[in-house]
């Protein structure tokens, strides 16, 4: 930053092109003498309204911001989430080039922004339909327990609730997320009361068994990876956890690919 960026004259004897202390604290709003002891990290306990000025008049961007309140020792509430609903097509063909590993990308709230073959095979979301039930937790938990392709969702159901909340907490009150919550409560009972308990945890490695009406029970090895650019958005890939559950995902892609 320099003066002539916001419009201010650049005076004599500058020995940096960047602004001085003095005209950060006058373009902040704050004191020179406290701005100073922000600088110096003094326990002063800055506000978030003043990180706030401060990040304005130096043009920070969004890590930059939350690097200035780590730095400060304030909490930072995270800006609103613009909703990804789509992903690129180099995503896109990561996904197609894990097959016969079914993978897809979900958001926080485990909307489903894209999928391969595979995982619309073993999820019988082929093709993938529109609107709410485009969502993991619509599927699992408002089709009848005997139509779900989740084995053992009395201990399943409740980790994927508690990992929806750990990410709910950063955006508690925003209008698409409560409405998401009230709407998922109201179609199922069981999500409810899941929801209802307040149990957090963050996503991970697992081990879960689907069924498939053509094949049987499959246990998969399920693995979180974050992708870049897209924050609160991850590709899970699900990975054949023993020889049996290989052989009849084979067989059950081979199926697919002889019958399209």
């Amino acid at each position: 930053m320099t003066p002539h960026d916001v419009g201010m004259p650049p005076g004599f004897r500058r020995r940096t092109p960047g602004l001085r202390r003095e005209e950060v604290a006058q373009l902040s709003g704050v004191g020179v003498t406290w701005y100073t002891w922000l600088e110096q990290g003094r326990p002063i306990n800055a506000s978030a309204q003043v990180l706030d000025a401060v990040a304005r008049t130096l043009r920070l961007d969004a890590p930059e911001r939350e690097h200035l309140y780590h730095l400060a020792e304030v909490p930072y509430a995270h800006p609103p989430e613009v909703i990804a609903e789509s992903v690129g097509p180099e995503i896109q063909g990561i996904l197609d080039a894990l097959e016969p590993r079914p993978a897809v990308v979900y958001n926080a709230r485990y909307d489903i922004l894209a999928t391969n073959a595979p995982y619309r095979t073993v999820f019988w979301l082929d093709p993938l339909p529109p609107g709410p039930m485009a969502n993991a937790l619509w599927k699992l938990f408002t089709v009848p327990e005997e139509e779900c392709p989740l084995l053992y969702r009395e201990t399943e159901l409740p980790v994927m609730v508690a990992t929806l909340r750990s990410t709910y907490g950063l955006h508690t009150g925003e209008p698409v997320w409560e409405d998401f919550i009230r709407g998922l409560s109201a179609a199922s009972p069981l999500f409810a009361r899941l929801w209802k308990r307040g149990d957090v945890a963050e996503p991970g490695r697992r081990v879960k068994t689907f069924r498939h009406e053509e094949v049987g029970e499959m246990r998969m090895t399920s693995v979180s990876l974050s992708i870049n650019g897209m924050p609160e958005c991850r590709i899970v890939v699900y990975t054949p956890a023993d020889e049996e559950t290989r052989l009849r995902a084979q067989t059950l892609t081979a199926t697919k690919r002889s019958h399209p």
